[in-house]
């Protein structure tokens, strides 16, 4: 029982203050998804807990591969029928972004404050993202701009 209740606890996670708004003007443009280690259920369960908007729901568990593999990476392309090039990862973890990036997809920088715990700042940005953002409001203003 305590096993469980351990795994759950990601499940009803509060979003970031500006997840809901900035995903929201996103999707008016651009097909949005989490592309995510977690499994599916985590993720239906966090979207409907927050209301986030996304368009589809994309988990490593469905190609059987975990990040950092490429499989995982190319999965979004290749069910969209993309090429890597149009499609961009939006991360506020460097390694994820880095990974993303040597399978082709576009890459932007989300850092959150708390993120890796207090006292911990974000990473500097990598000059190789394409774009860095403080939030998704934010990103979503640079995309239309």
């Amino acid at each position: 029982e305590e096993k469980n209740h351990l795994n759950r606890v990601w499940h009803p996670l509060d979003p970031w203050p500006d997840a809901v708004e900035g995903l929201t003007r996103l999707k008016e443009s651009y097909i949005i998804a989490p592309l995510s280690n977690g499994n599916v259920a985590l993720l239906v369960n966090m979207a409907k807990k927050a209301g986030l908007p996304w368009d589809l729901i994309l988990s490593a568990e469905l190609v059987h591969h975990y990040k950092p593999d490429p499989e995982t990476y190319l999965m979004a392309p290749e069910l969209l029928d993309l090429s890597p090039g149009a499609v961009m990862m939006v991360a506020a973890h460097p390694d994820d972004l880095h990974a993303a990036r040597e399978n082709g997809l576009r890459t932007a920088y989300v850092p959150r404050p708390l993120e890796f715990g207090p006292g911990k700042e974000p990473e500097p940005p990598d000059p190789s993202f394409d774009l860095v953002a403080g939030d998704f409001i934010e990103l979503e203003r640079m995309l239309a701009g």
